[in-house]
């Protein structure tokens, strides 16, 4: 299967993801050695394996993964904001500075264009180095640092497949039985070079997420061996990927128990009042934090300048956004948040101005003259503001996020439970005056989402939660031009992507009538203030 083995072996990752894999094949034993050579080798020496794991955490800010150095091709962080572009929080003008235009316009689903393909790469490129550390390791194996090793592409390559089930197909309470993509594992992938590998149906997806879930939480709680930093999944990150994926299956008790569990293995802490009272969210090393894209000075996304995740997002440094390509909140979201919620201050009032501001930073907003609604959330690296060293780290899991599962997954089972849960929560770390009324279970489910749109804003969240809630992507009063309101429902084929056309050209498995399809664009509609 050519295009497999192409997708997943892409020229610029190649190298990188295989590089001590390649090494080992050399070293000592010659050219050529079998599995059960490479799984002795690395049990005498579990460090052999490090670069391979660490390779994967790489994987998540590639820059220009594609080739062509289109300016939208920077990694998982890329999709990210592909994402929110999608929905309907994260609002942006259709300017030529907008590298998210296509997006914007949900215009981007095409089975020929670099969007959908881009997401594809990205997800199987990780997903081929966990199957290549998968595949040298002995699962049975009782050693400390080759259990944390192998958890580490267990929980990544469940990760990646979560996210391509979420892209490719419709929720899985509503489209169980619907095709969603080739499931390329360590035990298959040799099979599936060869001979191309049919798309699993969303529940085989799920079956394998949970699967590999489960053993990656297995395998690190009975591993000594400590992350070095958040880069790395331990167990109570491994705990909140679970619960992700139980809320989307509905598994409420099981996804607060997950949920739970990671909080209380975090050790984290969310954000105080104080702590979000000013732009912040850029380093992994803050407390509230659980998993994230580390990213350095010298990496090749960062001395690009202007192909990074801060450059298309953040307003108080250089990048594209300052140029005109402003990240705004939608409207009528901004207007249903408490005076209260210091969250009010993440995003400009109407006159343009945050009380979460001090005067050298509402001096920067002034003589760029940021647009109303335009997000102060996200903080420039070191605070230097207009900086172009963007070396912002990208949050992946915060621990807020658990506690608004639990609340949600509670509530589903016990409205009044899980209505104290989220007051609770919002009382003590963004709103002292806020009360939750809501007294059914959809009522707490509603409130939950509402909190959810407003504190993990920009995080790469929104789009899955309309497509797990079912939810329109409904952009009436949000402040977008004509030309992009939209009021999609639930289930239209604009909601999926199309597999890519290369995909379906080379793998003999997936034929064109079994392609997602192509949908189209949406016909706006008549706007609301």
């Amino acid at each position: 299967m050519k295009n497999i083995k192409n997708i997943l072996l892409v020229p610029a990752l190649g190298g990188l993801a295989l590089a001590s894999c390649n090494d080992l094949d050399t070293e000592i034993l010659g050219d050529t050695i079998t599995t059960d050579q490479k799984e002795e080798v690395i049990a005498s020496n579990p460090a052999m394996i490090e670069a391979s794991v660490t390779a994967i955490t790489s994987l998540f800010s590639v820059f220009n993964q594609l080739g062509g150095e289109t300016h939208d091709d920077y990694g998982y962080p890329s999709v990210m904001l592909q994402m929110e572009t999608r929905g309907q929080d994260v609002v942006s003008d259709n300017i030529g500075y907008n590298w998210y235009g296509y997006t914007l316009q949900l215009d981007d689903h095409d089975y020929s264009w670099r969007f959908t393909r881009l997401f594809w790469n990205n997800m199987y490129a990780r997903t081929y180095a966990c199957n290549e550390v998968l595949s040298v390791i002995d699962p049975a194996t009782e050693d400390d640092e080759l259990k944390f090793y192998l958890a580490q592409a267990y929980a990544v390559r469940a990760f990646n497949y979560f996210n391509l089930a979420q892209m490719y197909q419709h929720t899985y309470t509503a489209a169980k039985d619907s095709l969603c993509v080739p499931l390329i594992l360590d035990t298959n992938a040799a099979d599936a070079a060869s001979n191309g590998c049919p798309r699993a149906t969303v529940e085989e997806t799920y079956t394998q997420i949970m699967s590999d879930l489960n053993n990656a939480v297995t395998l690190l709680e009975s591993s000594s061996k400590q992350r070095a930093d958040k880069r790395y999944v331990n167990a109570a990150v491994a705990y909140g990927l679970r619960a992700r994926v139980n809320l989307v299956m509905n598994n409420w008790a099981a996804a607060a128990e997950d949920a739970e569990k990671a909080i209380s293995l975090s050790g984290a802490t969310p954000y105080s009042i104080a702590e979000v009272s000013v732009p912040t969210f850029t380093s992994m090393t803050e407390p509230s934090w659980m998993w994230g894209i580390k990213i350095a000075e010298t990496d090749d996304v960062v001395e690009t300048w202007i192909i990074n995740w801060p450059s298309h997002m953040g307003s108080l440094n250089y990048g594209y956004a300052s140029v005109g390509a402003w990240r705004r909140v939608n409207k009528a979201l901004y207007k249903s948040i408490p005076a209260t919620d210091v969250r009010k201050g993440w995003f400009l009032n109407e006159e343009c101005t945050s009380a979460n501001l001090n005067d050298d930073q509402k001096a920067y907003v002034e003589d760029y003259a940021m647009p109303p609604y335009t997000h102060v959330k996200f903080a420039p690296y070191k605070n230097e503001l207009g900086t172009s060293t963007n070396a912002c780290d990208i949050p992946l899991m915060r621990v807020e996020e658990m506690y608004l599962i639990v609340a949600e997954a509670k509530g589903m089972q016990n409205p009044g439970e899980g209505a104290k849960a989220l007051q609770d929560f919002v009382k003590a770390y963004r709103d002292p005056s806020y009360t939750c009324n809501a007294s059914s279970a959809t009522a707490v489910q509603n409130a939950v989402w509402m909190q959810r749109r407003i504190e993990l804003w920009g995080e790469g969240h929104s789009y899955f939660d309309l497509m797990r809630l079912q939810k329109p992507i409904d952009r009436r009063g949000g402040g977008y031009a004509a030309d992009l309101v939209y009021n999609v429902p639930a289930g239209d084929p604009v909601r999926i992507f199309m597999i890519p056309q290369n995909e379906i050209q080379n793998n003999p498995q997936i034929g064109e009538n079994q392609n997602n399809p192509n949908a189209g664009m949406p016909t706006p509609v008549p706007d609301v203030e």
